[in-house]
């Protein structure tokens, strides 16, 4: 059984098609997708100045091997100062050789002066947040190392746009990219994960890890509410909640309440 849209699919869902991948796609299956998407990157890319975008997610870990089996290394990252300090540890230890950090610079201060973007509960707020973080630090990445285009992890299973009636399209700013992965469904990534034994960040074994996916924890969705939102990040980490109370009252007012 698929797992189909990402959006409606539960956590519970995710664990147990990690738990079943072998008996859903046999290691024959994945090893003929993978080479036909190393071809594609090789072809695509050929004689041009490209590198990969990692987010640490389990697509981008991924896109990573990928890009190395094709021999594109160059590579990069997205950050903010609003990130889990678990995976930003996890993102020092794992990160490709010579991926370059780009941090854009969102804080708790910035935070306490956007109360908007906290937990998102619609997804325009929560597109927000890949638009000043993950695709701010593409440009950035893109125009200093002069690229043709950049490769992303982007899947039409996870209802991302991946171009018309293509997998590559060049933005209104002038950015090229390119989605080798597009047709992999769910159960592909999670084989190739398997297969290959790639590790994934500790987001993944935290509370509807695979529903959340990779994000700074203000970005962090389906929460319910803000409320809710501060409980689910203090069972990760209340250092960060903690830390967030100087700025923000509904962290103030949940340690309060809670008799943190």
């Amino acid at each position: 059984m698929s797992l189909g849209r990402k959006q409606n699919i539960s956590n519970d869902a995710w664990l147990e098609a990690v738990a079943a991948i072998e008996q859903t796609v046999p290691r024959e299956e994945l090893d003929a997708l993978t080479a036909s998407t190393v071809e594609d990157i090789r072809a695509t890319t050929e004689g041009e100045r490209t590198a990969y975008a990692w987010s640490g997610g389990k697509d981008s870990v991924v896109l990573a091997k990928v890009c190395e089996m094709a021999g594109v290394t160059d590579s990069m990252i997205g950050v903010c100062n609003l990130e889990y300090p678990a995976f930003m540890a996890w993102v020092e230890a794992n990160k490709p050789e010579g991926c370059e950090i780009i941090n854009t610079g969102q804080d708790l201060e910035w935070l306490s002066k956007h109360p908007e973007m906290l937990f998102p509960q619609d997804s325009k707020t929560a597109a927000q947040w890949f638009s000043i973080v993950q695709h701010r630090a593409q440009r950035l990445y893109f125009k200093a190392h002069k690229l043709d285009s950049i490769i992303l992890g982007r899947r039409r299973a996870d209802g991302n746009y991946v171009g018309r009636k293509s997998n590559i399209y060049t933005d209104g700013k002038g950015i090229t990219r390119f989605s080798p992965l597009s047709d992999w469904s769910h159960e592909h990534i999670l084989a190739f994960i398997h297969y290959h034994q790639l590790p994934l960040p500790p987001i993944y074994g935290w509370a509807n890890g695979y529903l959340c996916g990779t994000h700074p924890w203000p970005a962090r969705q389906w929460t319910g509410g803000e409320e809710n939102g501060w409980r689910e990040v203090y069972n990760i980490d209340k250092s960060v909640v903690i830390t967030a109370a100087d700025y923000l009252p509904g962290a103030r007012a949940y340690l309060e309440v809670a008799g943190k």
